[in-house]
Order: structure tokens, then C-alpha cells, then sequence
């Protein structure tokens, strides 16, 4: 139950962040949004609030933003039609009936002549008494149909309707507020844990190691070798590293007091590489810094961010397999395994992950948001968008292969989890 409920906590906080960008660059260039939803499939729970429906689907692999403008939404009234209309005060229609399912009092009916439900908004048609009226349609009606309301976009609402800079920035903000959300969560861990200082502590003296034999004890603070001055862990490492079999002259700080050891680093191979060591365990010690916990979140995001596209260099060119990746399954094992070392390490994997989804969907591939963005590119290129029906078929496309594409590395995850 801790595993799942980390994983639910974890999932929901990188999808939510996601889709907040996206939400909020959208209510900021006045875009109607119809729905925020947490998950895919079919819905568990659904609250409405203003004009837009929050839901929790079913399944854990992913969410949406749906604006108005983005799905064939837009609803046309064809002459013949016969609706049915509920007028405010002003006269406007507020609600436009499309199939009577509820009883309204005072209702207008009419037999459509012509109407525009996107841009001039009216409605023009026959009433009972066979008179021509000519009904304005509120900005914010309501048109219900078969007992299903939907509330009206006018076309200056709708996504395409938007100039390109805010419809990049609409859909850029998704995998931006994962990184925001990943330096959060690092800016976090320095503020409850501390900051941690890298300085070039001795944790741990493993035994019969050439430290140990040195006289080197746990606590040691390493502050020259061979006259140069070390001030971080990393330092000293790479010192140890580059001088297997050669005598070393090291100076420590013990409880104030200044300590001289010689040590001859032995070989070993870490990694695929034979490197000097002397057998001393490291954890950096922390230090309480509220503004220090910033500059720590900004270099783990940076960090990070850089090994990820590494990583993805490294599958770019064949140095691993699409075997190494991992889907829902594989993560949530990796969760469980994570979750074992405190809340600290799991905090950090949050962050990691907010950082991997940000870039997996910044990645120039169709169907995701930077495939998208790469459509907005060619539109500034252009002068013009690319035609609708196109990039609609190759976003189809690209759905179909990132579906496969899941279904190949989820059974890849169950092979290699439970089998």
C-alpha cells in the first residue's frame, strides 16, 4: 500500500503539474477550456467548476487539457432545424435546445433559417406563429443536446483562434511546469534535509583498506594531497583515482588538529575502469540554508536535465536498446524499490522523473506537445499553418506508434519484473 500510494502521489503530482501549464497559459489567452483531467479512459470522478470539468480517469498514463477549438466541437445549426430556446433578460438566447429531453417553461421554439454559433452569434428563424426573428446568442450560452449540456465557444475562444505566440506558449507550458515542479521538489529536499556541502569528509574507513592501514579514521576532514589543497569530495576522488600505485602524501584535519598520511591508492575496476582507490566511504555532510536550498534546486534541475539528454544521446545512437526503457510497470517498481531508501531519495526520484517527462515530451515526435510546437515552428517558417487535415494525420499517426510503442515497453517491464 505505501508503494502504491507513493506511486499515485508521485503520478498525479508530475501529470497535474503538466497539465496545469497547460491550463493556465490557456485561461490566460482567454481560451476556453472544456476539460482538466488526471489519467485516461473512463471516468472516475467528475467535478465542474466555472466552465470547465476536472475529472480523474482510470488509467495512470497521462492527462489532457481539452480546449475548445482543438476537437471538432463546434456545433452548426443546419435550415430546417427545429430548437428550442431559453432568452435571458436582454432577450439573448441563454440555452439553445437541440432535443427536448426536459420540460421548459417559456420556452421559444423556432425552425432555423440561418445561425452562427462561432463568430456573429445569432440565430435566425421561423416561431410557431410563423414570424422570421432574428436571436442574438449569449457569449456564454449553453447548448444542450439529448440531456448533454456543452457550453458555447465562440470562435475568439477557441485555440486556433489564438495568435502564435500564445498557442506555443500554451502548449510549451506543460513540460515547462515539470521542470518548475522538479526544481520544487530539489529546492525542498535542501530546505528539510539540508544543503549538502561536498566537503571531503571521511564517512567510513572500510577495514584492511590502505586508508585503514594509513591510520585514517571515520571523521577525517581531507585537506591537502601532495601539497595541493582539496576542497571537495570530488577533488579528492580524482586524485585517488589518477595515482593507483603511486605513494600519496595526504594532510586531515581530526577534532582541529592537523594529521599527515602517506597512502598508496590499489587498483580496482569500477565501471569498466581501473581507477586508484583507498578504501573510504563518502556522504556529503548537509548544512541548513534557506537561500542555499534555491541555488541547490537550480543545480540538481540543471543537473539532471543534462544527464536525461545523455541518456537519450545514448539511445539516439544505439549505445542501449529500447529495452532499457521502461513504461507505468517499470516505474512503479523502481517506486517500490526507491521508496525502501526514505523519503529523501523517493523526493529526489519525483524530481527526476518531472525532468524525464518534461523532456520526453518536448522531443520533436508527433502526437506530443514538442511535435506540436515543431508544427507552430514551421508555421512562423511559412507565414502561414500547416493545412489542419495534414498535421491532424500525422498526430494520428504518431498516436498509433507511441501506443505501440507502450505496449511493447510495458511487456518488456513484465517480463523483466514478474517473470
Amino acid at each position: 500500500m505505501e508503494t502504491v500510494l507513493a506511486f499515485i502521489i508521485i503520478f498525479g503530482a508530475l501529470v497535474f503539474f503538466h497539465e496545469l501549464g497547460h491550463f493556465l497559459f490557456a485561461k490566460r489567452a482567454g481560451i476556453l477550456v472544456r476539460e482538466f483531467a488526471i489519467g485516461m479512459g473512463p471516468k472516475i470522478l467528475g467535478i465542474t467548476r466555472g466552465e470547465t470539468l476536472y475529472t480523474i480517469r482510470l488509467l495512470p498514463i497521462g492527462g489532457y487539457v481539452r480546449m475548445a477549438g482543438e476537437e471538432m466541437d463546434a456545433i452548426h445549426l443546419q435550415a430546417g432545424h427545429r430548437i428550442g430556446l431559453l432568452l435571458d433578460e436582454k432577450g439573448q438566447a441563454k440555452k439553445v435546445i437541440l432535443n427536448q429531453k426536459h420540460v421548459y417553461p417559456d420556452i421559444l421554439f423556432l425552425e432555423v433559417e440561418q445561425a452562427d454559433l462561432e463568430k456573429d452569434l445569432f440565430i435566425k428563424g421561423y416561431d410557431e406563429d410563423e414570424q422570421l426573428v432574428n436571436i442574438k446568442v449569449a457569449r456564454d450560452a449553453v447548448v444542450e443536446e439529448n440531456g448533454r449540456e456543452t457550453i458555447l465557444a465562440p470562435y475568439d475562444r477557441t485555440f486556433d483562434a489564438k495568435n502564435l505566440p500564445n498557442r506555443f506558449m500554451t502548449i510549451f507550458a506543460g513540460p515547462f511546469f515539470n521542470f518548475i515542479l522538479a526544481f520544487f521538489i530539489f529546492t525542498a529536499i535542501g530546505m528539510l534535509q539540508g544543503v549538502p556541502t561536498f566537503e571531503p569528509v571521511i564517512s567510513e574507513v572500510t577495514e584492511d583498506s590502505p586508508a585503514e592501514e594509513a591510520g585514517m579514521q571515520d571523521g577525517d576532514l581531507v585537506t591537502e594531497i601532495e601539497g595541493q589543497s582539496i576542497s571537495t569530495w570530488d577533488e579528492l576522488v580524482e586524485s585517488v583515482q589518477d595515482s593507483a600505485g603511486t605513494a600519496l602524501d595526504f594532510q586531515v584535519e581530526r577534532d582541529g588538529e592537523p594529521l599527515n598520511f602517506t597512502i598508496t591508492p590499489e587498483l580496482s575496476e569500477q565501471a569498466g575502469e581501473e581507477v586508484g582507490v583507498i578504501g573510504v566511504l563518502y556522504q556529503s555532510p548537509v548544512e541548513k540554508d534557506f537561500f542555499g536550498s534555491f541555488a541547490y534546486g537550480a543545480e540538481q534541475t540543471v543537473f539532471w536535465f543534462k544527464e536525461i539528454f545523455r541518456l537519450l544521446g545514448m539511445l539516439v545512437t544505439g549505445q542501449f536498446t529500447i529495452d532499457a526503457l521502461s513504461g507505468p510497470v517499470g516505474i512503479y517498481k523502481t517506486t517500490e524499490e526507491v521508496a525502501q531508501y526514505g523519503i529523501f531519495t523517493l523526493m529526489s526520484w519525483a524530481g527526476m522523473l518531472s525532468i524525464n517527462l518534461g523532456i520526453m515530451n518536448l522531443l520533436p515526435l508527433p502526437a506530443l506537445d514538442g511535435g506540436r510546437l515543431m508544427f507552430f515552428v514551421l508555421e512562423a517558417l511559412r507565414g502561414k499553418p500547416v493545412d489542419k487535415q495534414k498535421e491532424g494525420m500525422v498526430h494520428f499517426v504518431g498516436i498509433m506508434l507511441l501506443m505501440l510503442l507502450m505496449i511493447v515497453v510495458t511487456w518488456n517491464d513484465i517480463q523483466r519484473f514478474f517473470f
